[in-house]
């Protein structure tokens, strides 16, 4: 007898929960194509029913279609069905005795990244996002590159950074004047131009002068140097550049900056004095972390100065953040002072930028989010429970 055994269920995948694209971080071409393709508007009215979406996601910030009392009942439902406009979760919320503000913030299972907001910097206040969650590149004085790289984030997720923080500053809709969030710095974690595509529609999305607003002249991208996608950032985003440059010779910035192993610095100098747009009007601005003992000598300073002649530059100055495990030091305030002297006296601008966040861990060089980093939530709750726990007896013997 033949016995036939029906596995056809067995073998059935489980229904997988299908994710709704979500439209806040399409261009405005994008979004377009995107009601087509999903047979929800007409061609010939797609670039006005996108104007209409882009009013409400990015000058507005909705989160709900229905909320979008200028479109159709009927539409908003087909759109609330097929699309998505939700903002990912804050994990953790951090604010530095300072007034700093740090985000965690979950774009999916595993994906966590840190953003934060710094007032009183550029002409009201910076948001610093992130471009990847991780980074490859292992600068030795950075805690982020100790956290392997996990992924690119996406142009939405880019976006969703300066939404969370404009719902979270009170920012809605769009202010002209008097806003708190006025400068957009991809400074956080990952390297900017290792996710060119992401990092370039974002912008579109944040300058848009019908959404979010915020000036290209007031969105700073920094990059370590990967010097074949100069050119491609300045065409395609006219975003600020900077550079985070360290050390003013190969040998030391290869240890500093592994990257400079692949791109060493002269031919980083020579990509940045092409640099599309580069200027008086549009100056590069060079960061330059100072390490006690290794890159912050008068001699260190000089060389500086030989290295940027003729380019259009200022200098930003960074006292060395500490974070855990970290094997440096930061120098000395007199011998960064007699650093930045020797620069202005050869003309160039070069703030010495003041540590914010560093209670919170939110200053430059320190954002990690990595599961294994304690959260700050969990080290508060066991620091309040061994407060609150009676004292253990105690017994000797004799």
């Amino acid at each position: 007898m033949t016995i036939t055994l029906d596995l056809s269920r067995a073998r059935a995948p489980e229904t997988a929960t299908v994710r709704r694209p979500n439209l806040t971080g399409l261009t405005r071409h994008a979004l377009a194509d995107a009601l087509v393709e999903a047979g929800l508007v007409p061609p010939q009215k797609a670039r006005m029913r996108a104007t209409q979406l882009w009013r409400w996601m990015h000058h507005y910030g909705v989160t709900d279609f229905d909320r979008m009392t200028d479109v159709a009942k009927e539409l908003r439902a087909a759109l609330a069905g097929a699309f998505d406009l939700s903002r990912p979760e804050v994990v953790e919320r951090q604010v530095s005795v300072d007034g700093t503000r740090k985000w965690l913030i979950r774009m999916a299972p595993g994906v966590e990244v840190e953003t934060v907001y710094i007032p009183d910097v550029g002409r009201s206040g910076a948001l610093c996002v992130s471009s990847q969650v991780g980074c490859t590149l292992n600068c030795t004085f950075c805690h982020t590159g100790t956290q392997p790289l996990v992924r690119n984030l996406t142009a939405a997720e880019i976006v969703a950074q300066v939404q969370v923080a404009r719902d979270e500053l009170g920012e809605w809709p769009s202010p002209k004047e008097d806003r708190r969030l006025s400068n957009i710095v991809f400074m956080g974690m990952g390297e900017p131009l290792y996710n060119l595509d992401s990092v370039a529609d974002a912008i579109d999305i944040i300058a848009d002068n019908e959404g979010i607003a915020i000036s290209r002249r007031r969105i700073t991208v920094s990059t370590s140097g990967v010097v074949p996608q100069l050119k491609a950032l300045g065409e395609r985003t006219q975003a600020m550049l900077a550079i985070s440059l360290h050390a003013t010779n190969d040998p030391l910035r290869d240890e500093l900056v592994p990257l400079n192993r692949k791109h060493p610095i002269a031919e980083l100098m020579e990509g940045i004095r092409v640099y599309p747009g580069l200027g008086n009007a549009r100056r590069v601005t060079f960061e330059y972390v100072m390490l006690k003992g290794v890159n912050d000598s008068p001699a260190e300073a000089r060389a500086l100065v030989k290295l940027l002649a003729g380019i259009p530059a200022k200098i930003n100055l960074i006292p060395f953040n500490p974070w855990p495990g970290s094997p440096y030091a930061c120098s000395d305030w007199g011998a960064i002072e007699a650093f930045a002297a020797i620069l202005n006296r050869a003309g160039y601008a070069s703030p010495i930028r003041t540590p914010r966040g560093r209670d919170i861990l939110a200053a430059c060089g320190q954002l990690k989010s990595e599961s294994e980093k304690e959260r700050a939530s969990v080290r508060r709750a066991r620091e309040r429970a061994a407060t609150e726990s009676p004292p253990a007896s105690t017994s000797s013997r004799g």
